[in-house]
């Protein structure tokens, strides 16, 4: 009996035992797969705890280390532990890039440093990348990755404006201006500049990309003369159309063999998304690197069709195509306006087109949009326009890998109740759980009383 007993304790022990190292054994290798691989998953609204899509494309093309330095004090009278807050931001960055490196100098400890930094602010961070730094002073997703970008870019890029003639300003103010888009430009890396062809007779041989913003009286013949050789030297361009004359640059869109329809683009679903009939929604798009994974509506105020003519010289995609229940309005535009088969077209309607040729080993690349009002002040907010017109640009400049949509802001946190809502939470969590709690604990209290 004594030594059954004692066999029984035996393998007890030894079950207990063989337990507790498969138990240790299974924890390790827990420990060492946490350790080896992370997966988080982001549960918040519009994914605010995590990168955009946008912002990690950036940061994959960066090919090299980056560093980090925060000009910080421990504790700042406004923000508190700043330091924090910047590292928490930046480890959503680091997990992406793991040779992303954040340092922290005091300011006030070190003022050498920062004065030889350039630091007028603290908590103002200093980004280098390549032999290259950006200074930021306000810290969010958009700031951080628009500094990674132009970081991310060889050199910067430089954009001539075409000027002398009532065209749209990159850097104006005005509604019809572009001056919102100038600095949505800047920040990405962009220098804009006007170009008078009255007073320079040639277009700078640096000029990345030359911008024709719809002007508003006929150019010299000379000056077409300027426009023509250029292209034909192989110069990038982006020229707006609008409905009116084409002031000038007939020959222009004849080389590029292009037809522009007369008339504006007329678009009932506009109307049943209550916005002016006249406003084209793009929703359809093209094959292309600059509406590759773009699906955002665009709109495009007082559009006209165009449309490209096959030729041997010029490869042409249509970028967007609006209105297919629409047509092109080619008479005078009313508050009702119907279809007519006889002079009106027929939609969906082209109002954007990219053209590339292969010259001197190098491409060419052009884009010709039937709408000025585009990326006009007063419409840039409107859907996607922004993001489009950065791609537009980004392609002409070739810089295609950085064709990406912007980081959105994201959605406020805030919860707002009403008041029937709150009283309920008042009444529930203040008198109907600590009644419970009390009745819960009377009725414990006279159970075991009663035993």
């Amino acid at each position: 009996m004594i030594t059954v007993n004692k066999k029984l304790r035996f393998h007890l022990l030894l079950q207990n035992g063989l337990f507790v190292v498969l138990l240790l054994v299974l924890v390790s290798m827990l420990g060492y797969l946490a350790f080896e691989f992370r997966t988080q998953w982001d549960i918040s609204q519009n994914n605010r705890n995590s990168l955009s899509k946008a912002s990690l494309d950036v940061v994959q093309k960066l090919n090299g280390p980056v560093m980090v330095t925060v000009y910080a004090t421990h504790q700042d009278p406004q923000l508190g532990d700043i330091r924090k807050i910047i590292s928490d931001f930046i480890v959503a960055y680091q997990r992406i890039k793991p040779d992303l490196t954040l340092n922290f100098i005091d300011p006030i400890e070190q003022p050498h440093l920062a004065e030889e930094a350039g630091v007028r602010m603290n908590g103002e961070m200093v980004i280098a990348f390549n032999d290259r730094s950006e200074h930021l002073t306000t810290i969010n997703e958009q700031t951080f990755t628009n500094a990674l970008m132009r970081l991310a870019r060889s050199d910067q890029k430089q954009l001539m404006m075409l000027s002398g003639h009532g065209e749209r300003k990159l850097d104006g103010i005005a509604n019809r201006d572009m001056g919102d888009f100038g600095k949505k430009l800047t920040e990405n890396g962009f220098r804009g500049e006007a170009l008078n062809l009255a007073s320079t007779m040639e277009i700078p041989s640096n000029t990345s990309v030359l911008i024709i913003a719809s002007p508003q009286t006929d150019l010299m013949a000379g000056e077409v003369d300027i426009l023509l050789d250029y292209i034909e030297r192989g110069g990038n361009l982006l020229w707006l159309v609008d409905q009116e004359s084409l002031y000038g640059l007939l020959p222009l869109a004849e080389k590029l063999d292009l037809t522009f329809t007369p008339g504006v683009v007329v678009d009932p679903q506009a109307k049943r998304l209550r916005a002016p009939i006249t406003f084209a929604l793009g929703t359809i798009y093209g094959q292309h690197a600059i509406t590759e994974d773009f699906d955002f509506i665009s709109v495009f105020p007082f559009a006209r069709q165009i449309i490209f003519n096959e030729n041997e010289k010029w490869q042409g995609t249509s970028l967007v195509e609006v209105a297919p229940e629409g047509w092109v309005e080619t008479g005078e535009l009313n508050d009702a306006p119907t279809f007519n088969e006889t002079d009106d077209v027929a939609g969906p309607v082209s109002v954007a087109v990219a053209l590339k040729r292969t010259i001197d080993e190098r491409e060419q690349r052009i884009v010709v949009v039937g709408s000025g009002h585009l990326l006009a002040n007063t419409y840039l907010g409107n859907g996607g326009n922004i993001d489009f017109g950065m791609n537009l640009v980004n392609w002409l400049a070739g810089d295609e890998d950085l064709i990406t949509i912007q980081p959105r802001a994201t959605i406020d946190s805030q919860l707002i109740l009403k008041e029937p809502a709150l009283t309920v939470m008042v009444i529930s969590f203040l008198i109907v759980l600590p009644l419970l709690f009390l009745v819960s604990g009377i009725m414990i209290w006279w159970h075991r009383r009663r035993r």
